[in-house]
């Protein structure tokens, strides 16, 4: 690391100032980006095939999903050093971290398990038999209700936390890929890539009530593929990224209307807010790059290069 570099991630941040984390997929790496300037400041390798990222809540350390050498890398966002593993199954994939900070959430996509680790202790506390090739992962706001889909059986199984038991299997179209709660926890919204749809759950009564759907002029249906969901923290509008259609859905999350594509770099995968969500940021796996969403003016105002192939992104305070 070049002393400059030291020196700026040293220095007092100001206030909103935030880093970006997004793996590389085929690039074996994670990028962070500087919010402020909207610049890659450096990429660090790490395990084969990362994908899922999630931050601890006091932002200390980064959780990686390296599926090809079946680990949970944990990268400490100070040194940028490997410092250990968690115990994770085979080919982990995507994360959830619960509302405590105190339990991550994991998909392994090769046994059809979700695992559940203590992030203070770093052990293994438990697993849960899921559906084939889960991947997307969500948990209630009061941390009492684990979601995971799984891409074959195209189901949400939700999952009490305390005892363990999947006590709801809801049917969804075809290839769930992601999962994610309102901020107040009174809908689960799953988006099914190859369906095209978002399916809105009812999360007490376990049923779909309703389900959103795109059009966008010149594009085949095939070619929108509903992926990664971002809510505002008021809960009133939501982004949906809709992978080879290369825009992400701005969305009314009372009327479920979309209000506007924004269009970005090719085959978008996931979001992340900044915390103030002033920006959204899009990890866009082809174009190898990070669309930078102006928040309040729904406008794309940057392209950032990053690695080869991006998929996750998190933010979080310098």
């Amino acid at each position: 690391m070049g002393a400059l570099l030291i020196l700026a991630l040293l220095a007092p941040a100001p206030a909103n100032a935030y880093l970006a984390y997004v793996s590389n997929e085929k690039g074996n790496s994670i990028t962070i980006i500087d919010t402020d300037t909207l610049q890659a400041i450096k990429t660090v390798k790490v395990g084969r095939r990362p994908r899922g990222v999630e931050l601890t809540k006091d932002g200390s350390e980064l959780f990686i999903c390296a599926g090809d050498d079946d680990s949970i890398q944990v990268l400490d966002t100070k040194t940028l050093q490997i410092t250990g593993k968690l115990p994770s199954g085979p080919d982990p994939e995507l994360m959830a971290l619960s509302p405590d900070g105190n339990t991550v959430y994991v998909s392994n996509e090769n046994d059809n398990l979700v695992t559940m680790i203590d992030t203070r202790t770093k052990r293994q506390i438990g697993d849960v038999p899921v559906g084939v090739e889960p991947e997307g992962m969500a948990v209630s706001p009061d941390g009492n209700i684990l979601v995971n889909t799984s891409e074959t059986t195209n189901m949400a199984h939700m999952i009490d936390t305390h005892t363990k038991q999947i006590i709801a299997n809801i049917l969804v179209d075809a290839r769930p890929r992601f999962a994610q709660f309102k901020p107040d926890g009174s809908e689960l919204w799953v988006s099914s890539e190859v369906g095209g749809t978002v399916a809105v759950i009812d999360p007490v009564k376990h049923v779909v009530k309703q389900k959103i759907s795109f059009e966008i002029p010149g594009l085949s249906k095939e070619a929108i593929q509903p992926i990664g969901i971002s809510f505002s923290k008021d809960g009133k509008r939501a982004f949906v990224a809709l992978g080879p259609a290369n825009r992400v859905a701005a969305i009314d999350a009372e009327s479920k209307k979309v209000d506007k594509y924004l269009l970005v770099g090719q085959r978008v995968w996931h979001l992340a807010f900044t915390p103030d969500e002033k920006y959204l940021l899009t990890a866009n796996g082809v174009s190898n790059d990070v669309s930078v969403i102006d928040v309040a003016s729904l406008k794309v105002v940057k392209s950032i290069p990053v690695g080869a192939f991006p998929w996750g992104v998190v933010v979080a305070p310098k």
